[in-house]
């Protein structure tokens, strides 16, 4: 069976709705075109939302991202058009996305773009020490 993008982003019910609670996700390999010279772009998004009653699915949302590597797209409008796709499947109480494009011509882009649902208000923000990571996936930061 051959997998193949999709523009459908499924969801699941949220495990926690009655909190707030981060899910942090990587997309490194994001691509699409250059509307302007055909040429390929790419980017690295950070996804960084709190769900309210849903969750998206990560390989649906693997197959939508990978959808758009044959569109035409300037940056900020592709950016834009997957923040309202992923608030529409999702109806999150806070979704923020941030994409790093690539250098093209010498200059690096950055877009980032949020929704926050009406009426929603964050609990206080606790901050904590930070520990560095030994994630076996993560490399440690190299000792100086």
């Amino acid at each position: 069976m051959t997998t193949r993008p999709s523009t459908t982003l499924q969801t699941f019910p949220s495990p926690s709705p009655q909190r707030d609670f981060v899910i942090h996700m990587e997309i490194p390999e994001f691509t699409c075109l250059c509307p302007l010279t055909g040429q390929p772009d790419f980017a690295h998004f950070t996804l960084d939302y709190i769900p309210n009653e849903h969750c998206v699915e990560l390989k649906s949302l693997k197959l939508y991202m990978w959808s758009y590597r044959d569109q035409n797209a300037f940056h900020e409008a592709v950016t834009n058009k997957i923040l309202d796709d992923l608030v529409a499947a999702t109806s999150p109480r806070y979704m923020r996305l941030t994409a790093r494009w690539y250098v093209r011509g010498g200059i690096f882009t950055n877009v980032i773009v949020d929704h926050r649902a009406e009426g929603w208000n964050p609990a206080p923000s606790v901050h904590l020490p930070s520990f560095p990571a030994e994630s076996p996936t993560r490399p440690l930061a190299p000792s100086l």
